[in-house]
């Protein structure tokens, strides 16, 4: 089954601990500290993997993590790094962070592999904690810890043309014609329940682009019935749409009522048709009565007399015989020599890096009136301290990078504090200046 939305939480490797050891040796009766370091945690890394073109690999698994560093060892040994975690998607797989509903990332273009969750960094050991008043420090840094986050990836194909309307159409035997893409064919609603991509190569000089058969769209699809939805956004990409209809009605339906049918699902699902290139293909006219051909009662007369004044080209096909295809096909390749080469990429509205820094271990920054300070609290606070020596020149100096790189600083310039403010944090004040 085609799978083109998936929901999944990613969690990266936690850093290893800084390790507490000191020199153990004969005739050394007063050994240095020498706990070695924490390995970092493993990564979430999403990469591009040509040979996918779903999702279906997400539909039993909800969780992926990286590994986690060890932690470091006695005789200044680091502990080894944690394993990245390589997730393949296929290319066009938007990522987006579940809870706000942000892009993250666009996995299309040149993005071929992006990092997700960065590992947390392994702590020091004790070996690092060492100054001429504390020979023997019996602390060592934790490491960072893993972070979590849910996302949900949705595939959106990439194509330079669409192929679109009703089930039933012709849209996969064109394309089968037209390109090396081998749909399954047969005369029933839903036969395509992918969107399948084929290279229409017009000649031996370079003259290709891409097609994709969109998935037979009813009404009602822009309120998801059927699969409208997951349908509808492989639209988005595309540059030009070849509007597909049955120009015989074979089934019963009026082709202009089709377009029209169409043409308003893709508007409310808010593709701008105002800025999206359309042709028009009425296909079957091999099944049109030869007294109606160019006639008044001619349905694909009809289909151009409404079209063409609109700047709507409409192309009398058959599928069945192969007729007028080919100067569709290079009409259709000269429209997009006129457009931008590149392909749209959604641009990312969420930085995990960031974004996830006050979800994760949440802090508050506050200003207590009554004794004219500033306080910030909170479980990343309280657990900074309760490995840091603020008593030392590195533990202090450990202090003021901490609370730059978490944003502490900017909350409380944000709060209007200026230097020679005191700053409380549990049980410790500080004189706040800018560094």
């Amino acid at each position: 089954m085609f799978v083109d939305k998936a929901r999944i939480i990613i969690i990266s490797g936690k850093g290893g601990d800084g390790h507490i050891s000191f020199r153990r040796e004969k005739f050394v009766p007063a050994g240095g500290p020498d706990g070695g370091d924490g390995g970092d945690g493993g990564s979430v890394i999403f990469q591009v993997d040509e040979g996918l073109n779903t999702l279906s690999e997400f539909r039993h698994r909800a969780k992926y993590a990286a590994q986690n560093g060890e932690d470091g060892k006695a005789k200044r040994m680091a502990g080894k790094k944690g394993d990245d975690l390589i997730i393949k998607v296929p290319e066009g797989t938007v990522i987006r962070d579940f809870e706000s509903g942000k892009v993250i990332t666009d996995m299309s273009g040149s993005n071929r592999r992006f990092v997700a969750l960065k590992g947390g960094k392994g702590g020091n050991g004790n070996q690092h904690f060492a100054t001429s008043t504390m020979q023997a420090p019996k602390y060592a840094q934790p490491g960072q810890p893993s972070r979590s986050l849910e996302v949900q990836m949705e595939l959106k194909v990439i194509a330079d043309v669409g192929l679109v309307g009703y089930p039933n159409v012709g849209k996969s035997t064109i394309l089968s014609m037209v390109s090396n893409a081998k749909p399954e064919i047969a005369n029933y609603h839903f036969t395509t329940l992918s969107p399948i991509l084929g290279v229409v190569d017009l000649d031996h000089e370079g003259n290709s682009f891409v097609m994709a058969d969109i998935p037979g769209l009813i009404e009602g699809a822009a309120d998801g019935k059927g699969l409208g939805h997951e349908f509808l956004a492989h639209i988005e990409r595309c540059k030009l749409l070849i509007h597909v209809v049955d120009a015989a009605g074979s089934e019963g339906r009026d082709p202009l009522d089709d377009i029209a049918a169409i043409n308003k699902e893709l508007a409310r699902y808010d593709i701008d048709l105002t800025k999206k290139r359309q042709i028009i293909a009425a296909n079957k006219v091999d099944l049109i009565p030869a007294d109606l051909v160019g006639t008044e009662l001619d349905p694909v007369v009809r289909i151009e007399e409404h079209f063409k004044p609109l700047g709507i080209p409409v192309f009398r096909i058959s599928a069945a015989t192969n007729s007028g295809i080919r100067e569709m096909l290079w009409y259709i390749k000269g429209e997009l020599d006129k457009m931008p080469k590149e392909t749209r990429i959604y641009e990312s509205e969420f930085n995990p890096e960031k974004d996830l820094q006050a979800g994760n271990d949440p802090f508050t920054v506050t200003y207590d009136e009554e004794n004219k300070e500033y306080v910030v609290e909170g479980p990343r606070i309280e657990k900074m301290l309760g490995y840091t020596n603020l008593d030392t020149e590195k533990g202090l100096a450990f202090l003021q990078r901490f609370v730059e790189d978490n944003g502490i600083n900017d909350r409380l310039r944000e709060l209007g504090i200026h230097e020679g403010d005191t700053v409380r944090l549990y049980g410790h004040t500080f004189e706040y200046y800018e560094s």
